[in-house]
């Protein structure tokens, strides 16, 4: 049986596609992330509450420091420019 603008059959293009990806899997530990992806584990319990925790106060951190900012930007610099007779 033959697709529709293809010298191939169904099975002939699924065995071209399962060779493919079987040719790619071969090459996953070539290649810059080869050694990464070998050394690479599932963290313990430990490890991964330990990065959230680290993660959740990197978060606070930075929307502490981008809520000041906005402070700043809208209470204490239109007062300080009034202060200077920069605004009427």
């Amino acid at each position: 049986m033959k697709l529709f603008r293809s010298d191939k059959t169904i099975m002939e293009r699924a065995w071209d596609l399962q060779h493919s990806i079987e040719a790619r899997q071969k090459r996953i530990g070539k290649g810059k992330y080869g050694r990464v992806l070998k050394m690479a584990r599932k963290p313990t319990d430990d490890e991964y509450t330990k990065t959230s925790k680290i993660t959740a106060l990197g978060i606070l951190l930075l929307g502490g420091l981008g809520f000041l900012i906005y402070l700043l930007a809208t209470q204490v610099a239109p007062w300080i420019a009034e202060a200077l007779g920069l605004i009427q």
